[in-house]
């Protein structure tokens, strides 16, 4: 008997082949069974007889007692999809306990029992039978309307089965509609962050980037203002005047009109334009042509930036912001720029100094000092003799390694006086802030016998240019900021003298680094990052003939880096070096076809006054260290560019090239002067490529695809130097 319990409890997951398992048992000698049964029937005991309902059978309760509860899960599982728990009610003939198919005298006799058991509830239930059978929940599902129809047929006796399985089907819906309203809460859970962070996702890729986009197109506008008036560079600055963290425009506009009361017809003024759309924020006439335009300079008491407009004989201050006179003060023969210099009042203002030169009197050249509150005059101009002749070098500030500050400047030639020594003649009184009392012994010990110049450079050779060793400065030279000004006061020199020769000097012992010999350079070198030593290089231009080679000079040893020619004529405009994310530097310069890209010129047919060579359209080209080989042509244009600077813009990653161009007309009158902004990334999407070799031949390396190049410079972005 022990074996026929293990095995029911192996075959019970199969309820008909474990019923037909008892019976063959019984068949086979189970006497104990057949005399239970028996003794029930004589007696008619109440309880269950093999499948009768309502019969109490206590002989097989007290039976089923003693067996284990393994035996009552095996006979408990539902047989052939009716599940004697959902369709029998708690008077089923169910088995109750792995010894309840014992009550059943004969194989025969329980089989009939069970088939009519079976038909009988078919017949009064067919639906919900059908219903259980094909909805089954498991064991949980069966175990919950057991109890229903258990407690349901406790209250009502006979109705039990119909009662139980009423109060079952009822517990089914509900309990269905709660599993789907639970399912839809947590759908609900999952798919609304799911919604959320798509369309963040998609916020994040198509809208900021059409944002972007949209900006780089209002940066890139054209405006004509004036007229062109020759090839003399206007008067242009940058500044961020209106808070939207782009630099604003600056320019200097001569316009011709029919009023004989105005000198020379013309009027003057000064305009400020927005950066991103080109607008006219503000028009200032002024009483002659301004020369220079400064940007920068701050006052504690007003937060607007202050703006310095220099002509010839006057030093206007106006408010950046509106255009309206803060103060000013009229010299005579204003030479030079607005010179930022340490405060030397104690009212924490920096103060200026500008240089005058009158042009009947060559030699005679003065320094004055200017208040930066008030634009009163410090003293009175302070006039130095000079010996050489020559353009206008400087002036310039220079702050030694012990804080000492020096003046540079000269005519062909370059001197240093000290801060000091100028403030002590312009004022007759002593220094009153610390910046003036200091002295630099090693600076002082240059000073030659009876002077007080310290000989920077002197030679047979013409100074052309003197500027800072320093990224950007040719592109913002004209800055008043006081931090801008902290790096181009403490650098070396870059020093251009014969027309040809170039060298930078050392600023702690004013010695030469290295010279390099070139063609005539006519235009100021552009400091930039071309190899990865950390040291600036120098992009130098010079123009002969009508061939213009362009050359990069090693900062570290004068040696030459790179270098091309081109076909165009004299064009005096400095480069543009512009620091990029790679760490180095794009360089952007004007300039025609390459010369071995035009078959049908050389070196031989370009002799001077050969108007065939002459080219009508100018090419704005792009080079960066990474491709040497390659140019970026970025736009082309007849017009002829005078002037030129860059702003960043640093939300974007991107700069602006501006430029002031001279636009021909074609019935012979002056010509109009066009503004025109381009943002260099969105110039770069466009720009075409220009190949300066083939390469790729007598296993040389292999030139880059045009894919991969359009992939490198459309991820290059620009920051300030």
């Amino acid at each position: 008997m022990q074996l026929d319990r293990r095995r029911s409890n192996q075959l019970g997951r199969c309820p008909r082949a474990l019923h037909h398992r008892f019976i063959t048992s019984l068949s086979l000698g189970s006497v104990r069974g057949e005399m239970a049964a028996a003794l029930s029937r004589a007696l008619k005991l109440p309880g269950k007889k093999g499948s009768e309902l309502g019969e109490y059978d206590p002989l097989t309760q007290a039976d089923s007692e003693d067996e284990s509860e393994e035996d009552d899960l095996v006979l408990n599982y539902p047989r052939n999809g009716l599940g004697r728990d959902s369709c029998l009610g708690t008077g089923s003939s169910k088995l109750r306990g792995g010894r309840s198919g014992r009550l059943v005298g004969a194989e025969d006799e329980a089989q009939e029992d069970e088939e009519e058991e079976e038909d009988e509830w078919r017949e009064r239930l067919p639906n919900k039978c059908r219903q259980d059978r094909d909805d089954m929940k498991g064991m949980q599902y069966w175990s919950h309307r057991d109890t229903g129809r258990d407690r349901g047929g406790e209250d009502r006796g006979g109705s039990g089965p119909l009662g139980g399985a009423g109060l079952g089907g009822h517990s089914a819906d509900a309990e269905e509609k709660r599993i789907r309203m639970r399912n839809a809460v947590r759908s609900a859970f999952f798919l609304v962050p799911l919604v959320c962070a798509a369309l963040l996702v998609l916020l994040c890729a198509f809208l900021i980037p059409c944002q972007k986009g949209d900006l780089e197109k209002r940066l890139q506008w054209e405006r004509a203002l004036g007229d062109a008036g020759g090839v003399t560079p206007p008067a242009l600055a940058l500044w961020d005047v209106d808070g939207d963290s782009v630099e604003d425009v600056f320019l200097g506009v001569t316009e011709l009109t029919n009023d004989t009361h105005l000198p020379e017809n013309k009027i003057f003024s000064v305009v400020a334009l927005n950066a991103v759309s080109g607008q006219e924020l503000w028009r200032k006439t002024t009483r002659d042509s301004v020369t220079y335009i400064q940007c920068g300079l701050q006052y504690n008491t007003q937060p607007s930036p202050v703006v310095l407009l220099i002509g010839k004989s006057t030093v206007t201050a106006v408010n950046g912001t509106t255009g309206k006179n803060l103060w000013l003060v009229q010299l005579k023969d204003i030479e030079s720029q607005a010179v930022l210099l340490p405060d030397l009042q104690g009212d924490s203002v920096p103060d200026l100094l500008i240089a005058t030169l009158p042009a009947d009197e060559a030699l005679d050249l003065s320094v004055t000092l200017i208040s930066g509150q008030t634009g009163a005059q410090l003293g009175h101009p302070v006039p130095f003799s000079l010996t050489g002749q020559g353009k206008l070098i400087g002036p310039l500030l220079h702050e030694t390694q012990q804080g000492a500050y020096y003046i540079l400047f000269g005519l062909g030639n370059v001197e240093a006086i000290s801060l000091r020594d100028i403030y002590i003649r312009a004022t007759g009184k002593m220094p009153l802030t610390q910046a003036l009392k200091r002295k630099d012994p090693g600076w002082e010990g240059l000073k030659t016998t009876n002077s007080s110049f310290i000989h920077i450079y002197r030679g047979s050779e013409h100074v052309g240019f003197l500027l800072p060793l320093v990224a950007g400065f040719g592109n913002n030279h004209n800055s008043l900021d006081t931090v801008s000004n902290l790096n181009f006061t403490k650098s070396d020199w870059v020093l251009v003298y014969g027309s040809s020769k170039l060298s930078v000097l050392r600023q702690k012992d004013i010695r030469k680094e290295w010279t390099h010999n070139s063609a005539p350079i006519h235009s100021q070198p552009a400091p930039g990052h071309f190899n990865d030593d950390g040291i600036l290089d120098l992009f130098i231009q010079h123009s002969a003939n009508g061939i213009m080679k362009a050359e990069i000079v090693n900062g570290s040893n004068g040696h030459t880096l790179w270098s091309e020619e081109f076909v165009c004529p004299h064009l005096v405009l400095e480069p543009s070096a512009i620091s990029t994310s790679t760490g180095q530097s794009a360089f952007l310069f004007w300039a025609s076809d390459p010369i071995r890209m035009v078959k049908n010129v050389t070196k031989a047919t370009v002799a001077p006054g050969v108007a065939a060579v002459e080219p009508l359209i100018r090419k704005l080209f792009l080079l960066h260290p990474a491709h040497p080989k390659i140019l970026l042509e970025l736009t082309s244009t007849t017009d002829t560019a005078v002037t030129s600077a860059v702003s960043y813009q640093e939300r974007q990653k991107d700069a602006t090239y501006i430029t002031v161009s001279s636009r021909p007309t074609p019935d012979s009158q002056p010509g109009a002067r066009i503004v025109k902004s381009m943002s260099l990334r969105a110039a770069i999407a466009k720009g075409q490529i220009v190949r300066l070799e083939e390469g790729n031949k007598n296993g040389g390396p292999v030139k880059p695809s045009v894919f991969d190049l359009n992939k490198f410079f459309r991820r290059l972005s620009f920051k300030h130097q």
